[in-house]
């Protein structure tokens, strides 16, 4: 036989309730499941409030954290593809802006080999990956071989930019060691524009 009791609130239920006879293994807090005074008590009471709400949370919680690796992994992808994109754009830029220029770095005669060497690594110093001033024409020999040919490239770069661009850049590259530069499509967006706008 199943035991019965009536629906009366006990704990955070007190005072909830009609009273009616319920199934004991029905009951929460003493209230009645199938007489609906537990889902009363959850609706109406701030105990019950607070109770649901961590319930739905709790369900919620999983679904919510799959949406957001979802995001971000479709984020990252993005940003990725951005980048790789605006490299392009920007070293094709610097390869037809150099065009019949001598090397950067050892002043070897053009050739269309040449490459869009950093004089400050995009990889370490990210603000400057893109920075005009800071990717010039340079050949194949001193931008793979020689690790950028940084010492001549040094003595070069003042002459070709002039010495304030030159201290500029400096000043930037000491800025960046301080903060780390967080690529988004917008800020990648606007130099992909500006690229555009400087070949036309």
């Amino acid at each position: 036989m199943i035991k019965q009791k009536s629906c009366k609130g006990q704990g955070k239920a007190f005072g909830y309730g009609c009273g009616k006879l319920t199934n004991v293994e029905n009951r929460i807090y003493g209230l009645g499941k199938m007489c609906g005074c537990y889902s009363d008590w959850l609706l109406n009471s701030d105990i019950g409030k607070s109770i649901l709400q961590k319930s739905i949370s709790n369900v919620q919680k999983p679904r919510i954290e799959l949406e957001k690796a979802y995001k971000d992994n479709k984020e990252k992808k993005g940003i990725n593809g951005a980048l790789l994109v605006t490299k392009t754009l920007v070293h094709a830029y610097v390869r037809k802006r150099d065009k019949d220029k001598n090397c950067i770095s050892c002043g070897c005669q053009w050739n269309d080999k040449f490459q869009a060497g950093h004089y400050y690594p995009g990889g370490s110093f990210e603000t400057l990956k893109f920075h005009l001033d800071n990717i010039n024409g340079q050949c194949e020999q001193c931008n793979l071989f020689k690790e950028g040919n940084f010492e001549n490239y040094t003595l070069k770069l003042p002459e070709r930019i002039g010495k304030e661009r030159f201290d500029n850049l400096v000043r930037l590259a000491q800025i960046d060691k301080q903060f780390s530069k967080v690529w988004n499509l917008d800020n990648l967006k606007k130099i992909r524009e500006n690229i555009k706008k400087l070949n036309k």
